[in-house]
């Protein structure tokens, strides 16, 4: 895989990895890890939301009146 960056991206990924002391490289694969991480945690949060709203709709429809 290659990742094209912008100028910019480059540079602010460079300062960004040199402050934390790591390479370009593991910085970005800590973003990836991060940005899949939280799309992961989001859609379990909808199931669970689906769920309960499924589950309890009446009263939920009830409580809106």
């Amino acid at each position: 895989m290659t990742l094209r960056l912008t100028d910019n991206e480059q540079a602010a990924l460079r300062e960004r990895a040199d402050l934390e002391g790591i390479s370009m490289q593991e910085a970005a694969r800590r973003a990836v890890r991060e940005f899949v991480s939280r799309g992961q945690h989001s859609d379990r949060v909808n199931t669970a939301a689906r769920l309960i709203m499924n589950k309890h709709a009446d009263a939920l429809r009830r409580l809106g009146e």
